[in-house]
């Protein structure tokens, strides 16, 4: 007799998280996996098509799924206005006969679970399991009630699809990354809002340059490097209805005003982040603020952003040598593009003539 998980949910988008817990309930379980992407999920708005959600489980599924796993596209083809759990078990019943089924859930569902339809049934027909999450006290009469078994599974991680969506996590297979880029789904249709196709695939560029030096440095959490450098260039508006970038210089950054035209977009990119994206986090909005001129007393995040955004693979020139350095040591890294993009300028004629690149030019390159 074969064992079935049926684990489902929205997979807007599916992480790592999910995979985790799907490898560990296969095994602790000695069952196969069988993925049920909702709908039209009960509680909540799916952000990504259908569609999309589905081939983003697909490209994972071999490579990072249990053995054994497969997708179900039952829900997503069913015509009702909401998806029921209760008609899915029930399918999965009629159609393998002589299985044994458990349901699992995350443990923020475990207290709701009586607001299921038809919750004492679904306990009958399937045996109930759950994942703690972190933060959130379990009611021990319904895990009674309904006889339902605690994995004690605790390694998932942070990560939330609400997290990827924002923004704030970067913990999900490569290969879905690469398709929410270029797909422009979630955080990339977000930055998408303000700039224009060319500076949204530079910023992409820099996004993910920023998160390999972060990872082959082992740096803490590189996903503030990759989204910090999505994010670095928000402020070159390819909409200006959105904001009027003199009046927030004026209004908010009037210590600056002596600086060249060509750098404002790095303040108006903080401006945009703290009041648009609800941003606090100081590292990640210094970063942005000066990551075209640099400046003095920079952060570990703003030097790796600094130096790539200044040679990231589509520059005009051949920065492979520099990237190289930036992997090896990202400090040493960032000394040397800087040192290259001075000689640039100087080279160029360029206009270097403002207190912040002085300032980190004589921090950092010292009085050449």
């Amino acid at each position: 007799m074969a064992n079935y998980i049926i684990y489902g949910g929205s997979f807007d988008p599916i992480h790592n998280g999910h995979l985790r817990i799907a490898r560990f309930a296969s095994l602790k379980l000695n069952a196969d996996v069988i993925f049920v992407p909702a709908r039209s999920p009960r509680w909540k708005e799916c952000e990504a098509s259908a569609e999309d959600r589905l081939k983003m489980m697909k490209l994972v599924l071999r490579s990072y799924a249990p053995a054994g796993a497969q997708i179900s596209d039952y829900e997503l083809k069913s015509k009702s206005e909401v998806n029921y759990t209760i008609d899915t078990i029930r399918y999965f019943l009629k159609k393998y006969r002589t299985s044994k089924f458990y349901l699992l859930i995350g443990g923020d569902q475990v207290n709701k679970f009586p607001e299921w339809k038809d919750a004492a049934v679904l306990a009958e027909l399937t045996q109930i399991v759950f994942v703690p999450r972190p933060g959130i006290l379990i009611s021990e009469d319904i895990v009674y009630q309904y006889n339902m078994i605690n994995l004690n599974y605790l390694e998932s991680g942070e990560v939330s699809s609400t997290a990827v969506r924002m923004g704030m996590s970067l913990d999900l297979p490569k290969e879905v990354q690469n398709y929410i880029e270029k797909k422009r789904l979630y955080y990339v249709k977000k930055v998408s809002e303000y700039v224009d196709e060319k500076r949204l695939n530079h910023s992409i560029e820099v996004a993910n340059l920023s998160y390999r030096i972060a990872v082959a440095n082992k740096l803490e959490n590189p996903s503030r490097f990759y989204f910090t450098g999505l994010f670095h260039d928000i402020g070159k508006l390819a909409n200006y209805g959105k904001i009027n970038p003199e009046e927030v210089m004026n209004n908010e950054y009037s210590d600056y005003l002596d600086m060249p035209k060509f750098a404002y977009h790095q303040f108006i990119g903080e401006h945009i982040l703290k009041n648009d994206f609800n941003i606090k986090d100081e590292e990640i909005l210094n970063a942005v603020k000066f990551h075209c001129t640099g400046c003095a007393n920079m952060s570990q995040l703003g030097m790796v952003v600094y130096a790539a955004d200044k040679i990231e693979p589509t520059r005009q020139f051949d920065s492979r040598f520099l990237i190289n350095s930036c992997m090896k040591n990202w400090k040493q890294g960032f000394l040397d593009t800087l040192e290259d993009n001075r000689k640039y300028l100087l080279a160029h004629a360029k206009d270097i003539e403002n207190r912040l690149t002085d300032e980190c030019f004589k921090m950092y390159l010292g009085d050449k």
